[in-house]
């Protein structure tokens, strides 16, 4: 069964990955072990995707009114829902990589829990283009949110187990080392069947967050050597803009 992989569930992966990646409450116990993270890695589209859609929930009726309202409310749930965990990420990644130092320094300050410069231009830029694309959109908003945010987050978990961390020790280290390949091929399959069904342009959005995703890996190798948590964070932020520019672009093709 699904469900089973030994003595663990995948549903304690998925209750994982939510008490992770978003603030929904949930109130069961789940160990912090390997087998859990593993498990839970599966599940990064669907977190992406739930988040998505609660946002094009709040989305859809305000719009009615209020354009800008909407595409505000909608930008509030998705920063409420995940904690601001991503753009976290992002305003450190951001704040090392163009500081221009070593890779030991540049370490330092993505570690340092101050926010510099470069950080807060990094989340000023990213939620006014996220403002700028929603409040652009001619189409189904709330299926191009849903489709978007789980893009990036099966974009993520692919490069969680594909490649190299910078940082040993940290959550980056602990989510790579639980080796969840066989679980990222099963689930992104999946997916990719999914977006087939719906439409198969929808397939391009998805690459296009995959292309980024690599370009971003490239400059992190170039920084520091690797990946971290923080620069997972930034190429799920930065993987939502591509993601929704192209549904943008789409729609209005179509």
């Amino acid at each position: 069964m699904l469900w089973h992989t030994g003595e663990n569930k995948m549903i304690d992966g998925l209750i994982l990955a939510l008490q992770f990646f978003t603030r929904i409450p949930i109130k069961k116990a789940v160990d912090f072990n390997d087998k859990n993270i593993r498990n839970s890695i599966f599940f990064y589209p669907f977190v992406g995707a739930l988040i998505g859609a609660i946002a094009g929930l709040i989305y859809y009726p305000i719009a009615k009114y209020s354009v800008d309202i909407a595409t505000l409310g909608a930008l509030l749930i998705m920063v409420i829902l995940t904690g601001g965990l991503h753009i976290d990420g992002l305003s450190d990644t951001f704040d090392g990589f163009l500081s221009n130092r070593d890779r030991e320094r540049v370490m330092e300050i993505m570690k340092d829990s101050r926010i510099g410069a470069f950080g807060v231009l990094s989340i000023v830029i990213l939620l006014l283009f996220k403002f700028v694309i929603i409040s652009s959109f001619k189409g189904n908003l709330p299926i191009a949110l849903v489709l978007s945010l789980a893009n990036s987050r099966l974009v993520v978990s692919r490069i969680i187990s594909y490649k190299k961390v910078a940082r040993k020790g940290g959550l980056g280290e602990m989510f790579h080392k639980s080796n969840p390949g066989k679980f990222i091929l099963v689930s992104g399959a999946i997916y990719i069947a999914i977006l087939l069904f719906l439409n198969s342009y929808y397939i391009i959005p998805l690459i296009a967050t995959f292309i980024v995703g690599e370009l971003f890996c490239g400059w992190s190798y170039k920084k520091i050597g690797g990946m971290t948590g923080d620069t997972y964070g930034a190429i799920i932020e930065i993987g939502d803009v591509v993601s929704l520019l192209c549904y943008w672009g789409i729609m209005i093709w179509i």
